[in-house]
């Protein structure tokens, strides 16, 4: 009976020590501290995506010959090749959010682009003024009045100058004091606005119209970004022309630094003359590392080296030229439009050389969700349906009438007295330049305190050409 017990009470015990241990392990392994992310971490993985990725690769370091303890901003910038001249262009973000927003033209933004000018044309140290080129559609600054060619001489009590004018838009509330121009002169008026920067997803179309000149129907619209949301807006725009009998078509481009690919394309599906004979044919084609070629190679994913020419129903159809208006903020996207339809019209630039960008890039993210980075490395370059691609210079696509945008007061957007659309319309109709014109004031040439206009979100002037990411390897 005495072994009975006691092997019942050992019994007991074993169950009980057992349980305490069941419930010591339980409660030790829920608050376990997750495992630290090191920078270590966050870079190898950078490394690794940009082995897989980045179109230079076989340029990049090693990771062995790489400090993976960097911060991982620099630690991207480190293994770039050639940075600042063969690749001016990739970049990374501590937010992948606020990445892809950026890319989906969503900031917080007054809504402005704006030209700097010397107001004393012999002195680049002095005072600027910052005239504005454009207002976005239902912005805090189109909501407040602001249009094109207002001028702003001081920000929150202070003169705008050399040495500020880059920075001083930059906090989020600001007191605009603006100017004027008259008889080749800057003036302060009394006029000041508080205006406060908003969440705003950017309407990339500033402005369309269909011109009466010398016999014609020109078609114009200008256009900020290329958004995939508004596709559709393209469309319709053309539609209008369509339907309006549109015969010479004027895209202004001299503020678009690019954007999807795909939104590219379509544009140039929309502009391209014969569409119908075009129909898949080949319209560009894209150049990857050779890791990635060999990966889509097996994957049989044609699709992602060629792409055909799609019939658009709102296609023009009758177009034998088209004009497009450009600049030293003309890039990528905007290029592409250039290239794609070089080898099948005759495309004419009016204004300025345009960036130089002819590769583009995809967002990459940490499909883990480990870390928050995002990357927007280089990814690819991109040729047209003959295999060119020579535009990929500081000097990008030379005009064939260079035209300055520096002529005061500024015209809205649209306005055939407008500098570079009138410029134009009399390619198009040099005869009917002085009868048609609706020039009522004298207009005078400054300087630039900088060759392109900025924003006031620095985000929103990124030079970019992107695509949807891949599923990751």
């Amino acid at each position: 009976m005495n072994i009975k017990k006691i092997t019942f009470a050992l019994l007991v015990s074993i169950i009980l020590f057992s349980c305490k241990k069941d419930i010591t392990d339980a409660t030790t392994s829920s608050t376990t501290t997750p495992p630290v992310v090191t920078n270590a971490n966050v870079n190898t993985w950078i490394h690794q995506m940009m082995s897989n990725y980045y179109l230079w690769s076989t340029n990049m370091p090693a990771l062995s010959k790489t400090d993976v303890n960097l911060d991982p901003m620099k630690y991207f910038t480190s293994i770039l090749y050639d940075y600042g001249n063969t690749d001016r262009f990739s970049w990374i973000d501590s937010s992948s959010s606020n990445l892809i927003n950026q890319l989906n033209g969503i900031n917080k933004i007054l809504g402005v682009k704006i030209n700097a000018f010397l107001i004393d044309n012999t002195k680049t140290d002095g005072d600027i003024a910052l005239v504005i080129a454009y207002v976005l559609k239902g912005s805090p600054a189109e909501k407040s009045g602001i249009k094109r060619g207002d001028i702003i001489l001081s920000v929150d009590g202070q003169r705008v100058t050399a040495k500020n004018y880059s920075t001083i838009l930059q906090n989020e509330t600001l007191t605009l004091g603006f100017g004027l121009f008259s008889n080749n002169t800057f003036g302060v008026i009394d006029k000041n606005l508080k205006l406060t920067k908003e969440e705003l997803q950017t309407n990339p179309v500033l402005a369309d119209t269909v011109i009466n000149w010398s016999g014609k129907k020109v078609g114009y619209f200008s256009y900020t970004q290329f958004l995939s949301s508004f596709d559709d807006s393209l469309r319709a725009i053309f539609a209008r022309f369509k339907s309006k009998g549109v015969n010479e078509l004027i895209v202004d481009l001299r503020y678009n630094g690019g954007g999807y690919v795909s939104s590219s394309n379509l544009l140039t599906n929309l502009i391209v003359k014969d569409i119908g004979a075009r129909e898949n044919n080949v319209m560009n084609k894209k150049v990857y590392n050779a890791a990635y070629t060999e990966y889509l190679t097996k994957q049989n994913d044609k699709t992602s080296f060629i792409t055909k020419f799609q019939n658009e129903p709102n296609n023009i159809g009758n177009l034998n030229r088209v004009f497009i208006l450009t600049s030293n903020s003309t890039a990528s996207a905007s290029e592409l439009i250039i290239n794609n339809l070089k080898p099948f019209m005759e495309v004419i630039l009016v204004g300025e050389h345009t960036y130089g960008k002819n590769v583009g890039s995809f967002t990459i993210t940490d499909e883990k969700k480990r870390w928050n980075y995002g990357l927007q490395p280089i990814t690819f370059k991109i040729t047209n349906s003959v295999d060119q691609s020579d535009y990929g210079t500081v000097n990008g696509f030379i005009p064939n009438y260079q035209v300055i945008d520096n002529v005061l007061p500024y015209r809205l957007l649209g306005d055939p007295s407008e500098t570079l659309l009138n410029a134009a319309l009399n390619v198009i109709g040099a005869v009917a330049y002085k009868s048609n014109s609706t020039l009522q004031s004298s207009k005078m040439t400054r300087k630039f305190a900088q060759p392109e206009a900025f924003s006031d979100n620095r985000n929103l002037d990124r030079h970019d050409m992107f695509e949807k990411p891949p599923v990751h390897r």
